[in-house]
């Protein structure tokens, strides 16, 4: 056999062995011979294969023990991930059957195999290719679409700039989270990285590669250095993977467009990964046995023993990622006991020859970096379609991996032995203890303590000689009794140790029973609160306490034994594998890949832990932030919400290699930054940084003519008012001048009728001190919510903002300097003199710049009210299309206001909870017209959910508030549960499309709409709409504010 054949031949068993893992994992068949038959029927295609095993009329048939050893080789290949240096020593003792099976194997891959040779490409490879292109379609198409959505980039460069060290991002160029995840926690392993940076392609392939998998490895491996070189050294915050991406989706030719399994991904990865470092391995080590560091990085091997019909058998596999089983265990050794072991295990350790057949897995030679796959997704054959695992499972942040290998498999088979005699006799004792704390023979069971309990209790209570029932019967309406009984019972006393009349009076026998419906249904006033006995004696009574009490002493010691000796099982159950001699082999968890949503949509992102900060990171595509163990253990270990971790990345904690940083051998300081990369990619980088730093230069060249801009016109616009002065700067000056007139020439008047000295200054300074005291007034004045004074007058804003002293005095002289109050000369003379006034004002006296500012301030207030009052009067209108941008940017707005002081915006409270109303209310109208089932209703509703509600989101996120995330949960789950209802195949794909974007948890606040015009209201009009609209609120239900 040629070297090629070889080859071919191990790919092929390869392609084989990933077939029956993907087809076992999708419809939760565990029979491999009928997983065989699928594929044969369906010629190598997976989906052929799921619906003939989905069939309501498939046969299973069942497997006897004569097939196992058959089945079990194949069926221990879905340890083997990826690798293509499998060890192929199977010591076979069942005869020719094997031949059968390889016939059997060469048939179902007769056409995947044709195909294989051709191109060199399998259909697995080529499955995974119709995600890129998915991605690739969505990242074009997006930039067809002329509204800007929640994957844009921000326009600002300073945005999208690198603070410092901060690890950089990856942007999502559309449904491409699972590729940011695996690639982050790839990057973050130091070692790993270092091999991409330093790669080189072999010398012989730089100009002609051989093949088409030569041509595929070998630009992809390029792209994944460029990549990796920007995480790097980049300047920029996230950067765009597209090329590698679009590397991938060039290497394959396919139509389709799917949701590709992630660790399917990772699988090929890193198969591609092994397949370019061989062929330089091969070029360096020329006459050697080449070492892959690929396969020496993340491949071990482990040996499969087992026992048919007495016979023993050992194999030795290679493994990548190792698949575990969630459903029905609840944490990870759980996981990993089950799969190192299958079937009937007794007999391999036992000295009788049993007809029983099973077999272990013991770990030979672990890798650096151990990666779990977490199956968390089965196939519901009832329904038709996958779904996902929600339960529980914990995970450590240690992992001693002792008693899986080889070297401790005696002592370890002692331990499993004591821990399944030790778990037998713990059944046995929470058996007895629930008999303790279930008591009784009916449908309802109590503890027996309370049971005896309430039996002591109802011995000692007061005894009463009438039945209550009889008390009750009594005062019965006369249609439910006879009225003989009515009239014994009366006649009788219900008072204990009386004797009943002997006969009833003359106005008794005469009475007649009158129904009355609210006072002969009240119990009779001498009725005990609780049942009692009728008769006891005090020796009866003194007996029966007696007996209850010891009893109950005796159940509630037994009770506390049993719950002790549990507690104490437990613990040493727990604590078997905790001797030294059994901590010796010890994994860090380095990173953690999420899943969130259901099982045909969701979004991914990581946590990877930084050895050099000491916290664990969280990588959501653009954005990375720190984390804690805490949040960690909420998204991944499940359970809560339909966040879980599907794979989890241990490295070996005695290799710090792995993540140590690496050192200039001259100087001996760590190298950093560009200093780690050779000088290709060095240059690489640089490039891409000089385009930022000029795209940063234009973009502040830009704004610095629009600052000039606006300071022009700034300055134009104080010259007008030292003219004309306007300080309120309100759209309609000329009511405000009027309104503002008005008050000023009322101060005038008062200040004339109280002032003696009729000189202009003596007049001005007493006008201006009345107006002040008006308004100092409204400002301490406690109003309602409907009646804000500092719309009425910027004077009210700055004493309750605490403004200083000459700001106040300023402003008021401005407001008495108004042109328009020459309406006679007593008002002229006044409006000159505070006009010198302000002329003399020296500029060390009064800070113009601080003037300004808190008049911007003001501005920023008005305007901020304007988005609130409008937003809030659309609100109440139902429109909420259009009252949402008004109430998202209101929020925001006010938000920088109270940043500065308490009093410089609204209630936060009250903005927060009408925003987080309007997106609930929108999605609620978006998720009504998805149902409708209508093309145009359909597209209307997703339209409003990705132009308006998505891009909100991480607003609501990026604080944590409870009510806010308790909102957005709401909206995922709304649009979630539509995963498990029948629709059709066009509403289906919508929503795929779409969940991913719902689903992201970046709080990355993104750029969305521009913000609405404003309405030009008059200082009165926004008064009065504000007041009203306040109003109209106060009356209104509080839903929940």
């Amino acid at each position: 056999m040629t070297v090629e054949q070889n080859v071919l031949q191990q790919h092929s068993q390869k392609h084989q062995q990933t077939l029956l893992n993907q087809l076992r994992e999708v419809t939760g068949t565990t029979d491999v011979q009928l997983l065989q038959q699928a594929l044969q029927v369906s010629n190598g295609d997976l989906a052929e294969a799921v619906a003939f095993l989905t069939e309501k009329n498939a046969k299973v048939p069942q497997q006897d023990e004569t097939t196992y050893y058959q089945t079990s080789q194949v069926a221990s290949d879905r340890y083997i991930s990826v690798g293509s240096q499998a060890d192929t020593n199977v010591i076979d003792l069942t005869g020719d059957d094997k031949d059968d099976l390889q016939r059997a194997i060469a048939l179902s891959l007769e056409e995947s195999n044709r195909a294989f040779r051709e191109t060199g490409i399998t259909d697995e490879e080529q499955a995974i290719s119709r995600v890129l292109e998915a991605s690739i379609a969505e990242n074009k198409a997006s930039l067809k679409r002329t509204h800007t959505e929640v994957w844009s980039d921000s326009p600002n460069p300073h945005d999208r700039k690198r603070i410092d060290s901060c690890p950089v991002g990856l942007k999502n160029v559309g449904n491409t989270c699972w590729f940011s995840a695996v690639i982050q926690s790839l990057f973050n392993l130091l070692e790993f990285q270092r091999l991409v940076l330093n790669y080189s392609p072999p010398a012989r392939v730089q100009d002609l590669p051989r093949n088409q998998k030569e041509h595929r490895n070998l630009p992809f491996m390029q792209e994944l250095r460029n990549l990796f070189s920007l995480m790097v050294g980049s300047k920029r915050k996230y950067v765009d993977p597209s090329r590698a991406v679009e590397i991938l989706k060039d290497a394959f030719k396919s139509s389709e467009s799917q949701q590709q399994d992630v660790s399917e991904f990772t699988h090929k990865l890193l198969d591609w990964l092994e397949d370019a470092f061989q062929m330089k391995a091969e070029e360096d080590r020329e006459g050697e046995k080449p070492k892959n560091p690929m396969v020496e990085l993340f491949y071990g091997r482990f040996l499969a023993v087992g026992v048919l019909e007495g016979k023993k058998f050992e194999n030795t596999e290679m493994f990548g990622q190792y698949p575990l089983q969630v459903n029905g265990f609840k944490d990870l050794h759980e996981c990993l006991e089950a799969a190192m072991i299958e079937g009937e295990i007794e007999s391999l350790h036992s000295a009788e020859n049993s007809a029983r057949s099973g077999q272990e897995h013991w770990f030979t030679e672990l890798p650096p970096v151990l990666t779990f796959e977490l199956s968390r997704f089965e196939f519901n054959q009832a329904l038709g379609r996958p779904e996902k695992i929600h339960n529980k499972l914990e995970f450590p942040s240690m992992l001693y991996m002792d008693r899986y290998m080889d070297r401790n498999r005696e002592i370890t088979r002692i331990k499993r032995e004591e821990i399944r005699r030790l778990k037998e006799h713990l059944t046995l004792l929470q058996q007895r203890l629930e008999r303790y704390l279930s008591y009784g023979s009916g449908p309802k069971r109590f503890p027996l303590a309370d049971v005896l309990q309430y039996a002591m209790e109802f011995a000692s209570s007061k005894p009463v000689c009438t039945s209550p029932v009889e008390d009750i019967d009594s005062s019965a309406p006369p249609g439910g009794t006879t009225g003989k009984k009515t009239e014994r019972h009366e006649g009788e006393s219900s008072a204990p140790g009386l004797a009943p009349t002997t006969a009833p009076t003359a106005a008794q026998q005469q009475r007649v029973p009158i129904h009355k419906p609210f006072t002969q249904s009240r119990l009779p006033p001498d009725l005990p609160m609780h049942p009692a006995p009728r008769h006891i004696t005090e020796e009866e009574l003194r007996v029966l306490e007696g007996c209850l009490h010891r009893w109950r002493s005796e159940v509630e010691n037994d009770t506390r034994d049993l719950q002790g000796s549990i507690t104490r099982i437990h613990r040493t159950i727990e604590l078997m594998y905790s001797d030294k001699s059994m901590m010796q082999v010890p994994y860090r968890l380095h990173a953690v890949l999420v899943h969130e949503g259901q099982a045909n949509a969701g979004h991914y992102w990581a946590y990877i832990y930084d050895p050099h900060q000491r916290c664990w990171m969280k990588y959501n595509d653009i954005s990375v932030t720190k984390s804690s163990w805490e949040e960690l253990v909420r998204d991944s270990f499940g359970g809560y919400r339909n966040a879980s971790a599907y794979c989890l990345m241990y490295i070996n904690d005695k290799k710090p290699f792995l993540i140590e940083e690496e050192f200039d051998k001259e100087t001996g300081q760590i190298l950093s930054g560009l200093d780690k990369l050779p000088p290709d990619l060095k240059q690489y980088v640089k490039e891409d940084n000089e385009l930022f730093d000029k795209e940063i230069e234009e973009w502040d060249s830009l704004q610095a003519r629009k600052a000039q801009q606006e300071k022009l016109a700034l300055a134009t616009a104080t010259a007008a008012a030292s003219a004309d002065p306007e300080y309120m700067e309100q759209p309609s000056p000329t009511h405000d001048s009027k309104h503002l007139q008005e008050d000023t020439e009322r101060a005038i008047s008062k200040a004339v009728a109280e002032q003696e000295e009729r000189s202009p200054e003596a007049l001005l300074n007493a006008a201006i001190k009345l107006e002040y005291g008006r308004l100092l007034r409204f400002a301490q004045e406690d109003t309602s919510p409907e009646n804000d004074y500092r719309l009425q007058h910027i004077i009210v804003y700055l004493i309750q903002n605490q403004a200083p002293k000459k700001i106040l005095e300023r402003t008021l002289l401005t407001q008495f300097a108004d042109r328009n109050l020459a309406f006679d000369e007593r008002c002229k003379s006044i409006m000159n003199v505070a006009r010198a006034k302000l002329d003399l004002i020296k500029p060390e006296e009064v800070n113009m710049d601080e003037y300004e500012t808190w008049h911007q301030d003001y501005r920023n207030f008005r305007e901020t009210t304007i988005f609130m009052t409008t937003g809030l009067e659309l609100f109440q209108k139902t429109n909420y299309v259009e009252a949402l941008m008004y109430l998202i940017y209101s929020y925001q707005y006010n938000k920088e206001l109270l940043a500065k002081g308490l009093y410089r915006g609204h209630d936060e409270e009250l903005l927060g909870h009408y925003r987080r109303e309007c997106l609930l209310k929108l999605n609620e109208q978006a998720a009504a017209m998805f149902e409708s089932g209508e093309e145009p209703e359909v597209t209307t509703g997703l339209g409003i959910m990705n132009e308006l509600v998505v891009p909100c989101i991480p607003l609501l996120l990026v604080h944590d508030a409870e009510r806010d995330l308790l909102a957005v949960e709401d909206m995922r789950n709304r649009w979630c549960s539509y995963l498990g209802q029948e629709m059709e195949s066009n509403l289906q794909e919508k929503l795929t499309d779409f969940l991913p974007k719902l689903l992201d948890c970046s709080t990355e606040i993104k750029s969305f709409h521009d913000p609405p015009k404003l309405p030009t209201y008059s200082t009165l009009e926004l008064s009065e709409r504000f007041s009203r609209v306040m109003a109209a609120l106060s009356r209104a239900p509080g839903e929940g504010r």
